[in-house]
């Protein structure tokens, strides 16, 4: 690493040179407002209008020479501000001593207006502000005890309190403020010195993000181990089409196959929660909690995998550490498939089942509607999955699906999809075959999002009866 160090005598000086025009603003701006303020002591407290022009008079004609001979005197910027404000706070202290409890509330808001606003446009050490916070309950306690008319109480509680809190802030404020833009300075002119650091920073983040994409490049390996595989959908749903666009490398969803016996298959299209990394983490769970209900436990029923998947998931999450208990899981759909002899059992939480069917020369599109809950933790996680038995005919084109790609936003309003738009797209692509009804939903889909960002995994599913 190269060193960078800046002395401190040059980091004072370039924060002095890049904040000292502003502070000349504020001061001056400050010594005009004081005066004019005036107006208002006039019309509120006329019987004491004199002293407080005296007082506004002083104020500002002091911090106008110090700004005048700033130069000559060798005052920094930041001393004649100082000055300014806390003459305006002394002023203040004294204006409410002579104050009833009606005119100290409103007054309080120009006391504590001083202190927003040095919190906001001033920047000093935090020396100043103690100092200033020290004389501000000083000269309160002073003018209070020579010329106040009311109890402690009544000034603490009309505006003391409020005031002095805000003070307080105000000096934790400006100390967090200055710190903030001394070591934004500090750092601006480390990076200015040596570009070297840069280049060599930039090496070490192209270093770490390459070894974070082989790590994810290798879950990805091995989270399409875990997928089905395109033998598996060969045998079974022989004409079929898979369009499947995770996101990022990894997905949260999948799809996941397995033969039941010699004429039933279970296929599952399913999204879990999150995406990427996460979604992906959560998607192996799924699988090892889809695989011991269907596999293990020789569950068949599309609805008792759903219910055992559920168990399975919440009880893997109850201990997660969260407030929630552990809310993640899965929308998906759950379909065994007969197709010897043409049966089809579903179960679905949240996602739908799709068939389209050509009735005498007519497209029509028949949903199978999932229910209205996760496989996870849910008001209903007591609720058994509903189980829908179908009866298919050769030329249906059954279609199972995520969210990703109704979902996705894009066009010329960049507006979402719409399950609406992919009904009417698939009704439209019946008649061809499957390799070209994905080309189509992908051309489709990448025209749509155009130079949008994916929001989601896309996972589409079809499959002909034959």
């Amino acid at each position: 690493m190269i060193e960078t160090s800046i002395p401190e005598s040059e980091i004072k000086a370039e924060f002095n040179r890049s904040t000292e025009k502003a502070h000349v603003i504020a001061c001056w701006i400050g010594v005009a407002l004081n005066l004019l303020w005036f107006a208002s002591d006039y019309f509120v407290l006329p019987d004491h209008w004199i002293q407080f022009l005296l007082f506004r008079v002083s104020v500002s004609t002091i911090s106008f020479v110090l700004l005048v001979l700033k130069n000559k005197l060798k005052l920094s910027i930041y001393f004649c501000v100082f000055v300014l404000v806390l003459g305006i706070s002394v002023q203040n202290a004294y204006m409410w001593s002579v104050m009833d409890v009606v005119h100290l509330q409103q007054h309080a808001f120009a006391y504590i207006a001083l202190f927003i606003g040095v919190g906001m446009l001033v920047l000093w050490e935090v020396r100043l502000s103690i100092v200033l916070l020290i004389v501000t309950i000083a000269s309160n306690i002073f003018f209070y005890v020579l010329n106040s008319p009311l109890t402690v109480d009544e000034f603490l509680t009309h505006g003391g309190f409020l005031t002095l809190t805000v003070a307080i802030f105000c000096v934790f404020l400006i100390r967090t403020r200055y710190r903030l833009t001394y070591k934004e300075i500090k750092s601006r002119m480390e990076l200015a010195k040596s570009k070297q650091m840069i280049e060599a920073e930039h090496t070490v983040v192209l270093e770490q993000k390459k070894e974070i994409l082989d790590s994810i490049n290798y879950a990805k390996r091995i989270q399409n181990a875990m997928l089905a595989s395109e033998n598996l959908f060969v045998q079974n749903l022989k004409d079929y089409f898979l369009l499947f666009k995770p996101k990022d490398i990894v997905s949260g969803d999948f799809y996941w196959a397995s033969p039941i016996d010699k004429d039933r298959f279970v296929m599952v299209t399913a999204d879990s929660t999150g995406h990427g990394v996460p979604g992906a983490m959560m998607s192996m769970l799924n699988i090892s909690c889809l695989n011991e209900a269907i596999v293990e436990r020789k569950l068949s029923s599309p609805a008792a995998i759903l219910d055992h998947a559920r168990t399975k998931i919440i009880s893997s999450l109850a201990d997660d550490g969260s407030a929630e208990g552990g809310k993640d899981g899965m929308d998906c759909s759950v379909v065994v498939l007969d197709l010897k002899n043409k049966k089809m059992k579903v179960a679905a939480a949240n996602n739908p089942v799709w068939i389209v069917r050509n009735n005498d020369g007519v497209n029509e599109l028949i949903e199978i509607k999932g229910d209205k809950m996760p496989v996870g933790r849910h008001n209903n996680d007591t609720v058994p999955f509903k189980e829908h038995d179908f009866d298919l005919k050769k030329g249906d084109m059954v279609y199972t699906l995520t969210d990703g790609y109704p979902d996705q936003f894009g066009g010329h309003r960049q507006k979402k999809f719409t399950y609406k738009k992919l009904r009417e797209l698939l009704l439209t692509m019946q008649e061809t075959d499957n390799q070209t009804k994905k080309d189509l939903l992908h051309s489709t889909f990448e025209k749509w999002k155009g130079q949008l960002d994916q929001v989601d995994d896309v996972l589409i599913i079809g499959f002909r009866v034959s």
